[in-house]
């Protein structure tokens, strides 16, 4: 199987590069069709099309004679999957394809097949041999199909200039959903639990305020709760290593002025990739006219799937 892989790159020459042009330039869907074992290769090729940008379905060429041909328009593109190129059942609807004149991308071991015939576009995926031991069952040249196909739509998705943010459109209940959509005012810390103190407030008082909302850190904001500043654990050892007394230093004088935030649109991988970037673990997070309205730590991002 690994053989009939490596042996298709030689084969993405100008055949490949057409049948990327009709998927792009299919204004309707991409129709996926093959029986048996090539059945189940069309159906997962069609639902990595439909993941990245092109929208695609298995239609069963069984059922397609029976009715469901109706299913395909004028408007789409067909890509049919028959190592022989002689399947019965698809060549019943080959006829039907023709009338509609609806582009056919075939991908047959047999290039000089009734399926080749009829294709407007013919991917070469032969096989020597099969990995069964009596060379019967479909194995290598199912793999080779599977691969040409995730060539397609990897190539289409390229074209497309398809991104991460649209492959998480299509994946929103997935950890890479979680990870690109979730917004920072979503897993965000509200109201109570926010640690702010004034800037006059002594270190000590400071530091208790730390403890208590557990984020590793507090924010120093003047009257209107815009935040003039971050208090975090590095700035208490430094502040330790000045031997300041904690009971009579204000906030002001140990905070960091012109730290990292956050914004609530913000996406929440945006927020992981800042903390990682400054190698911090916790950032306030406020409106566009610096007021306070959340925070989060590494915790809460973990919690949410981000990290």
């Amino acid at each position: 199987e690994a053989a009939a892989v490596a042996a298709l790159v030689d084969r993405l020459g100008e055949d490949f590069a057409r049948a990327c042009e009709l998927l792009l330039a299919c204004e309707g869907r991409v129709v996926v069709t093959g029986m048996g074992k090539s059945g189940h290769v069309g159906n997962k090729i069609a639902a990595t099309l439909a993941s990245t940008g092109t929208p695609s379905f298995f239609l069963h060429p069984a059922e397609a004679i029976h009715g469901d041909i109706g299913m395909i328009t004028a408007r789409d593109a067909v890509i049919a999957l028959s190592n022989s190129g002689e399947t019965e059942e698809l060549l019943t609807i080959l006829p039907l394809l023709k009338r509609l004149d609806v582009p056919l991308i075939a991908l047959t071991g047999n290039e000089a097949s009734t399926l080749a015939r009829y294709a407007t576009v013919t991917l070469d995926v032969s096989v020597p041999e099969e990995a069964c031991p009596l060379n019967l069952a479909p194995t290598a040249s199912t793999t080779a199909a599977l691969a040409m196909g995730d060539a397609l739509a990897v190539a289409v998705l390229e074209a497309r200039g398809f991104t991460e943010e649209d492959f998480a459109r299509s994946h929103p209940g997935g950890s890479l959903g979680r990870r690109l959509l979730l917004h920072v005012e979503e897993v965000m810390r509200r109201g109570t639990e926010l640690p702010e103190v004034g800037p006059d407030t002594p270190l000590s008082a400071g530091l208790l305020e730390m403890s208590r909302k557990g984020l590793g850190m507090t924010t120093i904001v003047d009257d209107r709760r815009r935040v003039l500043g971050i208090f975090t654990d590095g700035d208490l050892r430094r502040a330790l290593d000045r031997q300041l007394d904690v009971h009579a230093t204000p906030m002001r004088e140990v905070m960091t002025v012109g730290g990292k935030v956050a914004r609530p649109r913000m996406l929440a991988a945006e927020a992981v990739h800042m903390m990682e970037e400054h190698r911090i673990t916790a950032l306030p997070v406020v409106d566009d006219d610096g007021v306070l309205v959340g925070a989060l730590n590494v915790h809460d991002l973990l919690r949410a799937g981000v990290m």
